[in-house]
């Protein structure tokens, strides 16, 4: 066991000198450049990218992505400077490279696939900030694109977090990529009988009467099937945000509706015949007539 310090003034001398190392001014520098440098990122993207894309009118999705770029490439260029600050060789990041390598194999796989899916994002730009998807029962828009998850923002005001591997590697929908426009259907159901030509009419009425339903493409009415209790129809339209789908599909609905009464024409419902052959009925009346005898005489077996 060593022996306790009979100086302690010594003892905190030591201390001092090993604070006042240079080493550990070294790291502390190094620190401050990496933070040095994720504040510099911070003030380009909040004022020279926001001033060049608000100049060049710049695509929303187009914006998001030069602010990640530039944040990671500085942020990356501040860690190399960090290090060479340090006096740490180039041949560290290659040790750093292989401790990364042995943990991918022991469990961070899906950290790195989400990683790099992250990046392969931001660079093709198969989706953007703004962007309308569907991803398996997932509907939104796309509000933030991360390096490991990209988040998208239901109608209900949710956020859905999800892994870009899966969005890479998943079928999605984009229903904004290229040309915002979309076409929506919309089912209708009339009753045998009615007058084909006037539902035409009515469901040619309902779509001119929005004014969000575009003129170009033509809207199309198709007469899809005979239902088991109704004509169906089936209107469709296009429409110029993804957006506004179903708040447009709600509207003309009403309007259709309200066609409908003033047309005369009537909305089924299902209903089902019940066809009963009269030898089965003669069958069940037989057989009702013969239990209610048994039964009358069991009662006065009873009774004796």
């Amino acid at each position: 066991m060593a022996p306790l310090p009979t100086n302690p003034s010594e003892q905190l001398k030591e201390g001092l000198q090993i604070f006042n190392s240079s080493l550990i001014w070294l790291i502390i520098g190094a620190i401050g450049i990496i933070i040095a440098s994720v504040l510099v990122s911070y003030v380009i993207n909040r004022t020279l990218v926001k001033r060049l894309a608000r100049q060049m009118k710049m695509d929303r999705g187009i914006e998001f992505a030069i602010q990640k770029v530039t944040q990671y490439v500085l942020v990356g260029i501040g860690v190399y400077t960090a290090f060479a600050f340090v006096g740490l060789p180039v041949s560290a990041f290659a040790g750093i490279f292989a401790l990364l390598s042995v943990g991918i194999g022991f469990g961070l796989q899906n950290i790195t696939a989400n990683f790099i899916s992250g990046i392969i994002l931001l660079i093709e730009r198969p989706i953007k900030v703004g962007d309308r998807l569907t991803v398996g029962e997932i509907w939104g828009d796309v509000s933030r694109i991360n390096l490991r998850t990209t988040i998208i923002q239901t109608p209900d005001n949710m956020s859905i977090i999800v892994p870009n591997s899966k969005i890479l590697d998943d079928q999605i929908i984009n229903w904004t990529f290229g040309d915002p426009r979309i076409r929506i259907k919309i089912p209708v159901g009339v009753a045998y009988g009615s007058d084909i030509r006037l539902v035409e009419k009515a469901l040619a009425e309902a779509a001119a009467k929005h004014n969000l339903v575009l003129n170009k493409p033509v809207p199309q009415i198709w007469f899809k099937e005979f239902g088991d209790s109704s004509l169906n129809f089936e209107l469709l339209v296009w429409i110029e945000k993804a957006t506004e789908r179903d708040q447009i599909i709600s509207d003309i609905n009403k309007i259709i509706y309200k066609l409908f009464i003033d047309y005369n024409i009537e909305i089924p419902f299902p209903q089902r015949d019940l066809n009963i052959k009269h030898t089965d009925l003669l069958n069940i009346n037989q057989n009702s007539e013969t239990t209610i005898e048994e039964s009358q005489d069991h009662h006065e077996k009873n009774k004796r």
